[in-house]
């Protein structure tokens, strides 16, 4: 890393731009499922929503970006906040709606569930590409300025600690 300059925010930039490639291979399986499906006469009941998902993508890769690039950034001071980070993308996963709709957590829980930033993201999805979910525009356009807070952070605090990365490496 130090021998030749590059800027090194490349780095992070190259594994999201590398997974929204993966992804992109991922979701076109999926189309083709779901055109299998339409053929066999399967009703299938995709919204406007679905007009969103490049929308939607964007964010899934600003909070993965911001996020990611914070990490970067403290793990290269604090090399156990690796097992911290484990941790919480793992309890992440369950509480972000991914394999289960909003609708399906209790009543009482949903407020939780709404403080989420990545649920309007997946409900989304699921509202575009299957009919059902409980997005709202107002949820989307809230949790897209948080995901613009989280890029911002991240990048001034990348830039603040990339001078002392080959210190620290």
């Amino acid at each position: 890393l130090g021998k030749v300059y590059f800027h090194r925010l490349v780095i992070p930039v190259s594994v999201v731009i590398s997974n929204l490639i993966a992804f992109a291979i991922q979701l076109g399986i999926f189309l083709v499922v779901m055109a299998i499906y339409l053929f066999s006469g399967v009703p299938l009941r995709v919204t406007n929503w679905v007009l969103l998902t490049p929308v939607l993508l964007v964010m899934l890769a600003g909070y993965a970006l911001g996020a990611g690039i914070i990490v970067c950034a403290m793990t290269t001071r604090y090399r156990d906040l690796n097992y911290v980070v484990t941790f919480g993308v793992q309890l992440l996963m369950y509480l972000t709606p991914v394999i289960y709709p909003v609708s399906a957590v209790p009543v009482r829980y949903q407020w939780a569930a709404g403080l989420n930033p990545l649920t309007p993201i997946f409900e989304g999805f699921r509202l575009g590409f299957l009919g059902v979910g409980t997005a709202t525009l107002g949820q989307l356009g809230l949790s897209f300025a948080l995901m613009l807070a989280v890029l911002t952070a991240g990048i001034m605090l990348f830039t603040r600690v990339e001078r002392t990365f080959l210190d620290t490496v």
